[in-house]
C-alpha cells in the first residue's frame, strides 16, 4: 500500500551526449555522391542528425543525447543516404561499447589535472574503432574522442565525441 510509484529517474544513470562531428570518405550511394545522415540507437531510443546534401565528407557538428539506464548496453550508429523517392540507402554502421567510458567515470578524478588521460582503448576485432581512443579528464568533464570505422560497407568513418552528463535526482553511477 505504501509503495511510491517508480519514476523514470529511478533507473536513469545519467545522459550520454554524443557529439557527431563528421563523416570521412563515406560510401557513394547516389550517382557520384551521397546525402548522408546519422541515426543513433540505444535500446528503444532513436535519434538522428540532419541530412547533408551531396557530401561524402559531411560536417554535422550535432549533439545527440541518450538517456542511459544500462551501463553495458552499447549504442549503434548507422549512416544512411537520404533519397527523396525511394527507401534511404544504408551506408554502414558501427556498434560502440560504452562500458569503458562508464568505468572511467567511476575513477576518483578530484586531483586530476585537466587534459589527463584516464584510459586508452585500442582498436580490435571486438570494436569498431579506426584508431586508438582516449578517455580524457578535461576541464571537469570526462570526454572520449572516437573514430568509428563503419561496418557492412566498402568505406567510411564517423568521428564522434562522448560526454557524460550527471542529472540531479537520477540514480547516478
Amino acid at each position: 500500500m505504501g509503495d511510491t510509484p517508480k519514476s523514470l529517474m529511478d533507473d536513469l544513470l545519467g545522459l550520454l551526449r554524443i557529439h557527431i562531428k563528421r563523416g570521412v570518405n563515406l560510401a557513394v550511394r547516389d550517382v557520384n555522391t551521397s546525402d548522408p545522415y546519422v541515426v543513433v540507437r540505444m535500446g528503444k531510443q532513436k535519434l538522428k542528425t540532419r541530412v547533408i546534401k551531396k557530401d561524402i565528407n559531411p560536417e554535422w557538428n550535432e549533439d545527440l543525447t541518450l538517456s542511459v539506464t544500462d551501463p553495458i548496453r552499447p549504442f549503434i550508429l548507422t549512416v544512411y543516404d537520404y533519397d527523396t523517392f525511394s527507401m534511404d540507402d544504408k551506408m554502414g554502421d558501427a556498434e560502440f561499447d560504452i562500458s569503458p567510458f562508464v568505468e572511467a567515470l567511476k575513477v576518483n578524478l578530484e586531483d586530476l589535472p585537466s587534459g589527463n588521460i584516464i584510459t586508452r582503448i585500442q582498436p580490435s576485432r571486438q570494436n569498431c574503432l579506426a584508431e586508438e581512443s582516449c578517455i580524457v579528464y578535461d576541464n571537469g568533464k570526462v570526454i572520449q574522442d572516437v573514430v568509428l570505422r563503419l561496418r557492412n560497407v566498402e568505406c567510411g568513418e564517423v568521428e564522434i565525441q562522448l560526454e557524460w552528463i550527471d542529472l540531479p535526482g537520477s540514480r547516478g553511477l
